[in-house]
């Protein structure tokens, strides 16, 4: 019989729970009514389902529901709260933007423009696990800046930030602060008043939800910390993100809010103790392997590892029913090595050699056991 494939690739996106489908699918062709039509039994019923998922995702990261906004997903909270934040402060004299140097592109993209419309982007170091250094933050941080945007996790090596100690920087400076926490969120806890943070993006897609829906914590709701919108229409979600509502998606991403709060203790302990066990294996049979970021406090799924003198896409072509990523799936092909791993210290060759490997609800002790197998035959064929 074959071996079923081996879905090792969490951080790029995680298959839909069978029961956040179950909870969209009446959502398509039943209850299928736009929630800005009030006036009808259809419409009244998406918008209640609308507030229903509103009120689970808010319980998530610990805001309220008026604080949440709907979006297509995280890049577009990101370019929303940067660019909508710039827009709206054009006239302050503050012009910095701080950030760091493994974002993600849809972090690091958009304050790029805004250094073409005459902001100063600073661009935080980090250390070799990929932390940021809150002696940088601190020298960067002042009474010029707009806005600091740095992640909760990053989505290559799982290494967390001292958000709280960063965001406490940006209050002090009297500086806005933004938290991508796209990978963080249903991984491991995120509360947006433990943080103190002003704006925080998530994907559904990241944590068992639907692809193509999101949402954006703004601190107080739209009317007390101001955005400009970056589209204009119908008004929906405060004016901030007109168009009509995706009520399915929005269903599915409540759901899986929903199911995330309940069980991600219990998710991030397996699953990290699978982690754990994984690369202890593949170390014991290779020990000129390294993990990155391996000192830091990471995200329970992510392991990121180099193997020495072997190719990561030549060593992935060699294990088809074992699905992994060689970097941030969002620019998968590049020509250029993982700008995360030279932002650690990595040279070109082992960027080249690392493979990041990323757990989720649905992996079993059985597909560890069976990918540490499979990785390991594939890298002693690959170096000779």
């Amino acid at each position: 019989m074959a071996q079923e494939p081996i879905y090792l690739d969490n951080n790029a996106t995680t298959p839909c729970d069978p029961r956040v489908v179950e909870k969209m699918l009446p959502f398509f062709s039943q209850l299928y009514g736009n929630p800005a039509t009030g006036l009808h039994r259809q419409g009244r019923q998406a918008s209640v389902a609308v507030e229903d998922a509103r009120e689970h995702v808010a319980r998530l990261i610990g805001a309220r529901a008026q604080e949440v906004v709907f979006t297509g997903g995280a890049t577009e909270s990101n370019n929303l709260a940067i660019l909508g934040t710039a827009r709206r402060m054009a006239q302050s004299a503050r012009r910095r933007i701080v950030t760091s140097a493994i974002e993600h592109k849809a972090v690091l993209a958009p304050c790029h423009h805004l250094e073409t419309l005459g902001f100063e982007v600073i661009v935080l170091p980090v250390d070799k696990v990929g932390r940021v250094s809150l002696e940088a933050a601190a020298q960067a941080i002042n009474d010029e800046t707009l806005l600091v945007s740095i992640q909760a996790a990053n989505n290559e090596i799982g290494t967390i930030q001292p958000v709280q100690e960063i965001a406490d920087l940006a209050k002090d400076a009297g500086s806005l602060f933004h938290c991508d926490a796209a990978q963080a969120a249903g991984k491991i806890p995120v509360d947006v008043e433990a943080w103190d943070v002003d704006l925080v993006s998530i994907s559904a897609h990241k944590f068992y939800g639907p692809k193509g829906v999101g949402a954006l914590y703004v601190r107080g709701g739209p009317a007390a910390l101001p955005l400009e919108p970056l589209t204009f229409g119908g008004g929906q979600e405060r004016d901030l993100r007109p168009g009509t509502l995706n009520v399915p998606g929005i269903v599915g991403l409540g759901e899986a809010c929903l199911i995330a709060a309940s069980e991600l203790s219990a998710d991030s302990q397996r699953i990290g103790r699978l982690r754990d066990r994984l690369e202890a294996d593949l170390r014991a049979r290779i020990p000129v392997l390294s993990v990155n970021g391996v000192e830091s406090r990471r995200l329970p799924n992510t392991s990121s590892l180099v193997f020495p003198g072997v190719d990561a896409d030549a060593l992935l072509l060699n294990m088809p029913d074992v699905m992994m990523g060689v970097g941030s799936a969002c620019h998968y092909g590049a020509p250029e090595p993982s700008y995360v791993l030279e932002a650690i210290g990595l040279d070109r060759h082992a960027a080249y050699s690392t493979v990041r490997i990323t757990l989720g609800r649905f992996t079993t002790a059985e597909d560890v056991a069976c990918a540490a197998d499979t990785i390991f035959k594939a890298y002693r064929n690959l170096s000779g």
